[in-house]
């Protein structure tokens, strides 16, 4: 007699239901004597809260006004959010010209659509292409934002952002719909997909550098006004240095946690010198420094402006952080994975390359992402050393004749500000690691 064997299905969780509801709530909210005081306490507690905001901020606020005694001849008890809606340019800008603000804005759709195709399932390469934005996008963007004149080399790596950029856009179109990458289609559509793949990356290597010359030639009539980095401010100037430095910090960090962890003595202990330098020191004393010591290790005729010191020390100090954050990740991962990558003939680059780094960064995303939203809170030091970033804008606002005073309104509205970028770095952290399945499932 044959025995068939039945899979048991898991059941499914029944939706809640009031009843559902009402039971977890006599338990956990009203489970005892003690419990029910503590639940009504503190619903009444956030109840006063939220209706004081709610009034103050809300219903007896002042929307529109010329000055601060106007919002308080219109409402005395209420916020003035007049104040901080007539200076929303300088908040999100800076002192940055009204008339260019379009490079600005023209900046942050480029980044956009260079990164939409990290977030697209079908497209490949995302290695590839996470590496020209960190490396290439800059160039163009630092352009696009200060404008002024071209050499030769800013030239050169402004086409090959724009051929990036371009062949980036194309890849993802392409991997969307056909579910192949650029490459691949360019040599289908000339027809050669049954030459040697020698021939095939000749080829390609041909179309890159026709594309690159042809670019090169389009870019040089390009001629942006020059904007000093005194007028940059603002959110721009805040994302501007948090950006730089989160880009940086990880393959920064990588190297140095790489080198303390090396077999040779020298490089241990420079790497191990340099971190625990930065990491002995506040950010605000680094800051400090740099204004101050840069300028003497730099070449005769050589000058940095205060905010390229300021983005070199932000880098710098955030290296150091993350390195300690990739070394704990690589300590975790267990000395079999290195054993058996070494017996399947892999060296060390190409163990820890494929084998250690890409498991240790995956158990590590909630200490890096921390780490990042720590950078950019740690940014608005930067309004002490005199850049005007969107705290020192912030601050602005009260020393402003007409609305002299206004302190907590605009402070409240960067808290704001903040929470929602930091909140949504943060949601995008979990959902790195529920795709990369980081956590231990149940």
């Amino acid at each position: 007699m044959a025995i068939v064997k039945t899979e048991k299905t898991p059941a499914r969780e029944a939706p809640l239901s009031e009843t559902t509801i009402i039971g977890w709530m006599s338990k956990n909210l009203f489970g005892s004597v003690f419990n029910s005081i503590l639940t009504v306490v503190t619903l009444y507690i956030i109840y006063l809260t939220v209706r004081d905001v709610w009034v103050w901020g809300v219903a007896d606020a002042v929307w529109v006004a010329d000055n601060r005694r106007e919002c308080f001849k219109i409402s005395i008890d209420g916020a003035c959010w007049a104040g901080v809606i007539t200076w929303m340019d300088n908040i999100f800008y800076g002192r940055y010209p009204r008339e260019e603000l379009w490079r600005i804005n023209l900046g942050a759709i480029l980044l956009f659509v260079w990164m939409v195709p990290l977030w697209l399932p079908r497209v490949k390469a995302k290695v590839l292409i996470g590496v020209t934005t960190v490396f290439l996008y800059p160039f163009l963007a630092g352009y696009l934002f200060a404008g002024g004149d071209k050499g030769i080399f800013m030239q050169v790596m402004i086409s090959a952002a724009i051929v990036c950029l371009i062949g980036n856009t194309l890849h993802s179109i392409i991997g969307v719909l056909t579910g192949s990458s650029l490459p691949e289609f360019l040599i289908r559509l000339l027809g050669r997909q049954d030459a040697p793949e020698k021939s095939q990356h000749k080829i390609l290597f041909g179309i890159l550098a026709v594309s690159l010359v042809v670019v090169y030639l389009w870019q040089m009539g390009w001629h942006a006004e020059g904007v000093s980095w005194t007028k940059w401010g603002g959110l721009f100037l805040t994302l501007v240095i948090s950006g730089i430095g989160i880009a940086s910090a990880l393959p920064g960090g990588i190297i140095l946690a790489l080198g303390r962890r090396s077999r040779l003595p020298v490089i241990r202990v420079l790497s191990t010198a340099f971190i625990e330098l930065f990491r002995s020191v506040p950010l605000i004393t680094v800051l400090f420094m740099a204004t101050t010591m840069f300028p003497l290790f730099m070449p005769e005729g050589v000058v940095l402006n205060k905010l390229v010191q300021v983005i070199i020390a932000v880098c710098l100090f955030n290296a150091c952080y993350m390195a300690e954050t990739v070394r704990a990740g690589l300590q975790a991962i267990p000395k079999g994975q290195a054993e058996g990558a070494h017996t399947i003939g892999l060296g060390y680059w190409g163990t820890m390359g494929l084998i250690i780094m890409p498991q240790a960064l995956k158990h590590m995303i909630p200490n890096i992402v921390g780490s990042f939203i720590g950078l950019l809170k740690d940014t608005t030091l930067v309004s002490i050393i005199g850049l005007f970033d969107i705290l020192g804008m912030l601050r602005s606002i009260s020393r402003d004749t007409p609305w002299l005073g206004l302190h907590k309104e605009p402070l409240i509205f960067g808290a704001i500000l903040f929470f929602l970028i930091c909140f949504a770095m943060s949601k995008y952290s979990r959902h790195l690691e529920v795709k990369l399945s980081t956590g231990h499932k149940k």
